[in-house]
């Protein structure tokens, strides 16, 4: 990604070099030269004009992976008076970088194992999303030197020296411990684990994004992150069954898309490296995306996937007034009702772009046939301006007469308000005779608060063919 520097040209100096190019002068020569040095004065960085050297990530390549990497921790910090051009901090004397405060709240963003020995392409947009939040100190933890190398048993050794190094750091920097957050990206994340474990769990959060599984998986609390590692512990997983680790290590742990395959990831190898890092990586892209708060992510507590799929897990009881806890950045609103109920799995779907969220319903359907039904449903919402569809389909559901069966449909886009549904009974059968479902009522309640549910009543579905009406307010009977 490119950085927005205070280098970037103003229309005036772009004008200005306009006209110096097109000038016309009796000596060639001295025009050339003097265009040079015009030039070199207006393109010169301002921050060079100051006398001042902004730092970033090593850039490192695989050459330095094969051979491999001695340690070497850097701390980068940025605040709002430089977004874009970070100042190296010193380990021992952190005040001696003007620009660093330790009356201001701290982000460390902490980056995990890189094969390849380059920057992680997230970095600045993330540390640019925080500053535009908040007012704070953010450090980038810059252990490149050290990650690089293609042997991951051998980066994983040195997680401990790097956590050690934050430590220290911390303890001379005068910082309130409430007031740190660490934010770690798989090796980060247990980085940002034995740090919180240096300083007793005073650390005000800790957020690990796809935590990393391998040589952690089963290993004890003290040897990988763990909910007494920080005040608020919040992980989540998206690549669990690779990358990843599977079980939970925080006060909440989110499970997008099942913690496994995300959508609009590769599925084969032949898709080269995205292949094997789109689902670790995407659990930043969906963080950035809830910290750049483009729409906020609903998390159900849930105690696995298919129960939350099948809509058992909508009412977030153990929140009571609470409601639902969100995924991203914001659940430190949560904070006390989290730590009181220990640690608690939640999961969502997400699109496969930004904005990531879906907007998600409640459906109903009551029949009366007298003989049971299988099948899926496919549901289409409409307005005067867009539409939306989805395929409830992750199993075949069992309709019976009288029983209400509850499904839970997640559409990519919000229409509202709703004018038209459209309602198709799908079985896959080939062979068999076309079965038809008889609607008795068909209830859909929109899961974000404050809107009403839709009703309609006596549908009759044939298989494979849409049904499109109008809904109505729905009664309170019960059928």
């Amino acid at each position: 990604m490119r950085r927005r520097t205070s280098e970037a040209l103003s229309e005036a100096q772009l004008l200005l070099l306009t006209l110096l190019m097109f000038e016309t002068h009796r000596d060639t020569v001295q025009m050339f030269r003097t265009h040079c040095f015009l030039i070199a004065i207006i393109v010169m960085p301002l921050s060079m004009c100051r006398g001042e050297k902004c730092e970033q990530i090593i850039d490192l390549n695989l050459t330095h992976t094969l051979l491999g990497t001695p340690l070497d921790v850097r701390l980068i910090l940025y605040t709002r008076e430089n977004t874009t051009c970070g100042k190296l901090l010193s380990h021992d004397d952190p005040f001696a970088t003007p620009s660093f405060s330790h009356a201001r709240p701290c982000t460390f963003l902490i980056h995990g194992y890189r094969p390849t020995g380059s920057p992680p392409v997230w970095m600045n947009q993330m540390v640019e999303s925080i500053l535009s939040l908040r007012n704070v100190n953010v450090i980038v933890v810059d252990w490149n030197q050290g990650a690089a190398n293609i042997n991951y048993f051998q980066v994983v050794k040195k997680t401990r020296a790097v956590a050690d190094n934050i430590t220290r750091f911390i303890q001379r920097s005068q910082l309130l411990l409430s007031s740190i957050h660490m934010i770690g990206v798989s090796l980060g994340a247990h980085i940002s684990g034995f740090t919180g474990a240096n300083l007793n769990g005073s650390i005000g959060r800790i957020t690990a994004l796809d935590p990393a599984g391998p040589l952690f998986r089963g290993k004890s609390p003290d040897e990988r992150l763990d909910p007494s590692d920080a005040q608020l512990v919040d992980a989540l997983h998206t690549d669990m069954d690779a990358f990843g680790y599977r079980d939970p290590l925080g006060h909440i742990d989110y499970y997008a898309n099942g913690g496994s395959d995300q959508p609009g990831c590769p599925k084969t190898i032949l898709s080269g490296s995205q292949y094997f890092k789109c689902d670790h990586q995407r659990s930043v892209f969906l963080y950035l995306d809830s910290v750049n708060k483009s729409r906020q992510i609903t998390a159900y507590p849930c105690s696995d996937y298919s129960d939350f799929l099948d809509g058992k897990c909508l009412s977030c009881e153990l929140f009571n007034s609470s409601g639902c806890p969100v995924f991203g950045y914001d659940v430190i609103m949560w904070k006390d009702v989290l730590r009181k109920l220990g640690q608690t799995k939640t999961f969502f779907t997400t699109n496969q772009d930004a904005p990531y969220c879906k907007t998600g319903y409640k459906v109903e359907i009551v029949i009366w046939n007298s003989e049971v039904r299988w099948g899926s449903i496919t549901i289409m919402l409409k307005n005067s301006t867009q539409e939306t569809e989805t395929q409830i389909d992750h199993k075949s559901f069992k309709f019976e007469r009288y029983t209400n069966n509850m499904l839970l449909a997640q559409f990519e886009r919000d229409v509202y308000p709703v004018e038209k549904i459209t309602l198709k009974y799908v079985t896959g059968n080939v062979f068999t005779p076309r079965y038809k479902l008889r609607v008795l009522r068909f209830r859909l309640t929109p899961l974000k608060s404050g809107l009403r549910p839709m009703c309609r009543y006596d549908l009759l579905l044939e298989e494979n063919k849409g049904v499109t009406f109008r809904p109505i307010p729905c009664s309170h009977s019960n059928f």
